[in-house]
Order: structure tokens, then sequence, then C-alpha cells
């Protein structure tokens, strides 16, 4: 198999993105990957991070091209974010929100992105669209602490435990929490 051929198998499964620490995970050398880069015409689009163009743009690509701009698996969508692509209320985040364990620093780039550091547990981990992301009841608990408006979080309470996103306890314990920070 070859460089090219490795790196596409991922790249499917990423919306056509791949990262430096993909092809190391592959086995592909340093100078295989920059063969690839200048022979398959594939475009560099942030740091450590390619994409083949002949594969098609959609919607998602944008919340990938983040996840993987932070340089670690850890990384997920969150927050603001994370609410709107649940798509639980009326918020329209002007940036993308993401979370990096509180160990990892990001020191480039990143005026489209919101980074928060976070170490999160498996349980608050879920996917959406085959991104990495918080799940709906994580999402709403950072918001209520990064002050998002409170209709909102009402919104999304009110959608999450209709569509069954939320259970009542987590509703519960979420609203209380809502409550009391708007108590304050």
């Amino acid at each position: 198999m070859t460089a090219r051929s490795e790196l596409w198998d991922v790249a499917v499964d990423q919306y056509g993105y791949f990262t430096v620490q993909d092809a190391l995970d592959l086995n592909i050398d340093q100078a295989a990957l920059r063969m690839v880069a200048a022979r398959d015409k594939v475009e560099h689009v942030a740091h450590g991070v390619y994409r083949f163009p002949e594969l098609p743009a959609t919607e998602f690509d944008p919340f990938m091209l983040a996840v993987l701009w932070t340089g670690t698996t850890d990384a997920c969508l969150s927050h603001d974010t994370a609410l709107a692509n649940y798509d639980v209320c009326d918020i329209n985040p002007d940036r993308i929100h993401l979370t990096v364990p509180k160990a990892r620093r990001i020191r480039r780039g990143g005026e489209l992105y919101v980074v928060h550091y976070a170490d999160l547990t498996a349980d608050q981990l879920g996917w959406w669209h085959r991104i990495r992301t918080v799940t709906l009841p994580t999402a709403i608990a950072q918001c209520i602490t990064s002050g998002v408006p409170t209709y909102l979080l009402r919104q999304a309470l009110t959608a999450g435990r209709d569509r069954g996103l939320l259970t009542t306890g987590e509703a519960k314990t979420l609203t209380d929490a809502l409550e009391a920070r708007d108590a304050r």
C-alpha cells in the first residue's frame, strides 16, 4: 500500500483531512509525506493539517478542521458550538468552540476558534457527524458556567428533554445549576 493510499483511507473518515500525526501513526516518514504533498497536490490547510481536494467539501469540514488543528486527539467541539450542532436552541456562535486537555497549550493562530481547557471524562464525550463532541449535558453545563444567556439554555433544556438527549435527572441538575447561576 502506498503512502498516498494509506493517508487517503484516513482522510475519507475525516472529511478529506489528515494530519502529520496521522502520517507518523502509519509509519510514513517526513520525506514520503512531502512527496505526497508535492505530487498529489494535497492542500496544506493549517499547521500540521492537509486535505485531499478531490474529496468533496461538506458543511462539516470547518468543524473537523478545527478539531484536527489543535494537534491533539483529545480535542472536541464544545460549549456554544456543541449546543448549536445539537440544534437545541437558537444560539449562533461566531467562532468554533473547542475543548482540549489542561496540559495542552496551543500557541498558534486560532482567530476562528475559542479554545477552552478542561480534562473531560469519557462519559462527557460523544460524536456529532463523526466529529468528537461533548455530550449535550456537558455542553449545557459548560454554557451555564461561561455565561450563555438563560433563555438559550432554557430552550436547550426543553429541546434536550423533548428529544431524549437529556434524562430527567440531568435536566433537573442542569436546571438547578442555571437557577443558582441566575440567583447570584
